[in-house]
């Protein structure tokens, strides 16, 4: 069901990219080329603090024309000034058809596209981006409860906007460890009015969250939106069961452990390297290890940054983004999919 959402989140995106062409076409837009889907050339227009360690970017055409359209749950792919590749949620008014506005918190210790963005990337700079697509794709049940883990409002914020624009029934509690790493807290509280339908819980004020507890604020038959990291999302999952919540779509701030891998072998055809890939761990996570500059992004199998091509052995995929002419022709996005046990991929690398 997820990989079906997926597809026709891309459909639906690039059908709105397509009309955005159109328009151009006819308009006569020296900028059209910024409306076609998959590359993108954008500029750093805004800089804003919108929480401790976390940054907003808008950005704009060079030229300021029309972007492709987008829906709630998209992401955007930027290629950093380093090289470094990274997908962020869009978190603005996918009604603005000039700016997209993403938000990164600063993690000193990750693989630095945060730190880069804080540090690196001034008011003015031009990006490569592909994008928007979408693999978290909303809805709009009548009735959603929306969890949001510290700096997973960003898919979340537009489905809110998207939810109260609808006349929908919708709930949303953000948490975090406290008020002051939580970002958007004014648009936030504008858009649930005082109606009660906007909640803060922190940590320091209110103790750890449990899933089950944070379900029964969801209406009866409601659907759960929810983008938080492991811990959050293991705690939903386990309750939703036996919550009045109807489904549960979340999204991953981190890869699902290998909790059913085989170990396999990978030899880089071009690179003379044989690397051992345990059970328990990626093909990726081994890849980076013998070559640190291989290029990744979501590590969950749907944004096609890590595919390689693979000549020899037989792929158990487990991606959301390949289609079957694209695995048949040996294509592989190592972050998620393995070999048998025992078995041997070799790597066009």
């Amino acid at each position: 069901m997820m990989r079906a959402l997926t597809v026709l989140g891309r459909l639906h995106t690039g059908a709105l990219a397509h009309r955005g062409r159109r328009r151009a076409r006819v308009a006569g837009s020296p900028t059209a080329p910024n409306t076609r889907p998959g590359s993108l050339e954008l500029v750093v227009r805004e800089r804003v603090v919108e929480a401790r360690d976390v940054l907003s970017l808008r950005l704009g055409a060079p030229a300021g024309g029309r972007l492709p359209g987008w829906q709630p749950g998209a992401h955007l792919l930027l290629e950093l000034p380093s090289g470094r590749r990274r997908h962020y949620s869009l978190c603005g008014d996918p009604r603005d058809r000039y700016t997209y506005r993403i938000a990164v918190r600063r993690l000193a210790e990750g693989g630095g596209g945060s730190v880069e963005i804080h540090d690196a990337l001034p008011v003015g700079a031009t990006l490569r981006t592909a994008g928007p697509r979408n693999a978290f794709p909303f809805a709009a049940e009548p009735a959603v409860l929306f969890l949001a883990g510290g700096i997973g409002i960003t898919p979340i914020l537009p489905m809110v906007r998207r939810a109260e624009q609808a006349g929908l029934d919708w709930r949303l509690i953000h948490l975090g460890r406290t008020r002051a790493s939580l970002p958007f807290g004014a648009e936030l509280t504008e858009l649930g009015g005082t109606n009660g339908r906007f909640e803060v819980r922190t940590d320091d004020e209110a103790g750890l969250p449990d899933g089950a507890e944070l379900l029964r604020r969801a209406p009866a038959g409601a659907a759960v939106y929810c983008c938080g990291p492991a811990p959050m999302l293991a705690g939903i999952r386990a309750a939703i069961d036996a919550s009045p919540a109807r489904g549960l779509h979340f999204e991953r701030f981190a890869p699902a452990p290998v909790v059913d891998g085989r170990a396999f072998e990978l030899r880089l055809a071009h690179g003379g390297m044989d690397l051992s890939v345990p059970a328990d761990r990626s093909a990726l996570d081994v890849l980076r290890e013998a070559r640190p500059d291989t290029a990744y992004s979501c590590r969950q199998g749907f944004c096609g940054v890590c595919r390689v091509r693979v000549s020899a052995g037989v792929v158990e995929h487990r991606d959301l983004r390949l289609t079957d002419r694209e695995r048949a022709a040996g294509a592989m996005l190592v972050c998620v999919s393995r070999a048998a046990e025992g078995e041997r991929l070799v790597l066009d690398l």
